[in-house]
């Protein structure tokens, strides 16, 4: 469908506002966190809050977009922006820790779809060329959420009180809603109506195994639990192959996964969510412990990434719509990346801050050239029958490398500070506030402890972006099309075997 350049504007603003709300929503309540957790007499259980949300908005990537494929991208839309709205309403009556949580899974569900259709619907009304510019233009909702999201959080939770978290959503969303049915066009469903439902149910549950098996398998208490969701994960994953193999219309089509274009691009979303969150998730750590500053402080770190990738977004969007040649940027931003790891790695300890700021936005800048652009160059190569299909899985890939980097940073990192502090110190208990009360020469033993063990992880970081630069290369040298995207031809149904 082919929009007039006004149309298309009005279009984006109303998908970045909605997009904007769903990255808002999770970084909000981060801050509130404890204090919601503590309200609820649930302090222990406090990471569900997270978890579901997360597990939702993960596991339901593949079957959103699938669904968005059948039936077309803005009737998903438009109830995912409903049901997100409901639950958030409902967040914040909840009376108790199971209500909060059910209801941060059905958010977490609609936050899935505003991120996920938002994609695919601008790959529906642009042609490839077009695309990476509005592609940085929605993609910049991820990086602004991180910087102001906390702070919002906290503002909210100090002088109004933690519901309000939840509830700000509701006037801000209502308004999205009108934008949404305003400009959304609507937009048909594809050549395979028939919906793969014990595909979707298998992949769904094999998702929760895995990811469940990732997140736990650091905790000694729930490890047995771990190992349980790492087998289901395993027998799921081999009964979702026979079953897509017979199935008429597969959750994940396998003639997706056949073009080299589409195959790169999951590479690079792996490299993405690996790298980048494992860095944002325990930076601030890092730097509390090694240059003793406060969490206010460390913030400023991970403040220079998301803004170096931010503005390395735009405008590398900017330029690829100019010009429609894109092999570069995948190329030359995860060599940078690659760089600025290895260089924080190599960093002395006792740097001003400022040093590891600069290094780290210029991890931001590598990242940030290719993370949304990617998103452009997979659509491209997909048919537009596939395009919420192939969208799901760059996003899914994406989140399972970020579960997997995540977890494996925070295994190695706790096991080796707790094997290197000085005796009489427990890292089960050492919290940044309490090492600073320490005698000045104990803090430099602990933050000469973190340096030395963050710099292998730096290192390791640093190779996976270098094996993104091989991958890169693999891109073919080509140029963004003007065209806009063609159905593809209708696929017979194929009878069980």
């Amino acid at each position: 469908m082919t929009l007039s350049p006004a149309r298309v504007r009005i279009l984006v603003a109303a998908l970045l506002a909605v997009s904007f709300l769903g990255a808002l929503d999770h970084t909000v309540v981060s801050t509130s966190l404890a204090t919601i957790a503590g309200d609820l007499g649930a302090l222990e259980h406090m990471s569900w809050i997270m978890v579901g949300y997360t597990l939702a908005a993960t596991v339901m990537l593949p079957v959103l977009g699938k669904l968005g494929d059948v039936i077309g991208p803005r009737l998903v839309f438009v109830v995912s922006l409903v049901l997100f709205l409901v639950a958030s309403l409902a967040c914040g009556f909840a009376p108790d820790l199971g209500w909060l949580i059910a209801a941060r899974v059905v958010q977490g569900l609609g936050s899935a779809g505003l991120q996920l259709m938002s994609q695919t619907i601008v790959a529906r009304v642009t042609s490839p060329r077009q695309r990476p510019r509005y592609m940085a233009v929605i993609g910049a909702a991820f990086p602004i959420a991180i910087v102001v999201g906390p702070v919002v959080g906290g503002l909210i939770t100090d002088y109004w009180s933690w519901p309000w978290v939840f509830w700000i959503n509701l006037p801000v969303g209502l308004v999205a809603l009108v934008l949404v049915l305003a400009a959304v066009p609507r937009l048909p469903g594809g050549a395979h109506p028939r919906f793969d439902v014990p595909g979707s149910i298998v992949f769904t549950v094999s998702l929760v195994g895995l990811i469940l098996a990732v997140t736990w398998i650091g905790d000694d208490a729930l490890r047995p639990a771990a190992i349980v969701c790492a087998v289901v994960a395993v027998i799921g994953i081999l009964a979702l192959v026979a079953i897509e193999r017979r199935a008429a219309a597969p959750i994940l089509p396998p003639r997706i996964l056949r073009d080299r274009t589409i195959l790169v691009c999951l590479g690079l979303s792996l490299v993405v969510g690996a790298g980048l969150f494992s860095v944002v998730a325990y930076v601030p750590t890092y730097v509390q412990m090694a240059y003793r500053t406060t969490a206010t402080v460390s913030g400023l770190v991970p403040i220079a990434t998301v803004l170096g990738m931010l503005v390395s977004s735009l405008l590398t969007g900017w330029l690829v719509s100019r010009s429609g040649r894109y092999r570069l940027y995948p190329v030359a931003g995860t060599a940078l990346a690659a760089l600025g790891l290895t260089a924080m790695a190599l960093l002395p300890a006792g740097m001003p801050l400022w040093v590891p700021m600069v290094v780290m936005a210029a991890v931001g800048i590598g990242t940030g050239a290719f993370t949304n652009l990617i998103f452009a160059v997979v659509q491209s190569a997909a048919s537009r029958d596939d395009l919420g299909a192939v969208t799901a899985t760059t996003n899914l890939v994406r989140q399972i490398g970020a579960a997997v980097g995540t977890a494996v940073v925070g295994g190695v990192v706790g096991f080796a500070v707790a094997a290197g502090l000085p005796a009489g110190l427990d890292a089960a208990t050492l919290t940044p506030a309490a090492a600073r009360s320490l005698p000045e020469t104990v803090q430099e033993g602990i933050g000469q402890v973190y340096h030395d063990v963050f710099a292998p992880v730096f290192l390791g970081l640093a190779l996976v972006y270098a094996c993104g630069v091989g991958i890169a290369l693999l891109l073919p040298s080509a140029r963004l099309s003007d065209e806009m995207p063609a159905s593809s031809p209708p696929v017979p149904d194929r009878q069980p075997a």
